[in-house]
């Protein structure tokens, strides 16, 4: 179909994917319990645009530029790391006040956005795992071009789009306590701001 070979693995693959925690699901989680729902579906819209930019560069054999030069994937890993640490410090040194929904003003859901794009643009790890993942599925006599790839990620997209958007759902409903507690909600801020910089240092670590 269309270049795809063994689709139904595919999805089954991907579903198993989406599911397992990682430093994508964490972002997730924490914007939305900190911030509530709406903050919580821009992370997830950030994030999965995320994983349509390393779709097409997977499609397009540029992230193979980050597997053959060491140099450029520490470039991108040292991006990526200061980008979370500065995110960190930023919520950690956040003032400690009532949570409030931060994204219902255009400017912030823009940020949260941003934020979460390039949260997933910068992890190099993540363009390596759709580098090796997606040519498994691609019939080696391919006629289409690119399209297999693009299809293919569109899948992974949906299924991992309809997931976040459920733990959105339900993490977001922490938020309730949270905005009437003062001592809880300057908990969670220092939490958010703590695990920003465990994914930086965590991501340090990763090797090419």
């Amino acid at each position: 179909m269309f270049g795809i070979t063994h689709y139904e693995t595919f999805i089954l693959a991907g579903i198993i994917l989406n599911i397992t925690p990682g430093s994508d699901t964490i972002y997730i989680l924490s914007r939305s319990i900190s911030q509530g729902r709406k903050a919580g579906f821009f992370s997830v819209l950030g994030i999965s645009s995320g994983i349509a930019v390393h779709t097409l560069l997977a499609a397009l054999g540029l992230s193979a530029i980050l597997a053959q030069s060491a140099m450029a994937f520490t470039l991108v890993k040292l991006a990526g790391a200061i980008y979370l640490g500065y995110l960190g410090i930023m919520t950690l040194r956040a003032k400690n006040s009532p949570l409030l929904v931060t994204a219902t003003t255009a400017t912030a859901s823009k940020d949260i956005y941003l934020q979460g794009l390039f949260t997933n643009v910068l992890n190099p790890k993540v363009a390596l795992f759709f580098l090796s993942l997606l040519p498994q599925f691609v019939d080696h006599q391919n006629s289409y071009g690119i399209l297999p790839f693009l299809l293919l990620g569109l899948t992974f997209i949906v299924t991992g789009t309809l997931w976040c958007l459920g733990l959105v759902y339900f993490s977001s409903a922490i938020t309730r306590f949270l905005r009437q507690n003062h001592q809880a909600s300057a908990i969670m801020d220092k939490v958010c701001g703590a695990i920003y910089l465990v994914l930086g240092i965590k991501l340090l670590s990763v090797e090419q």
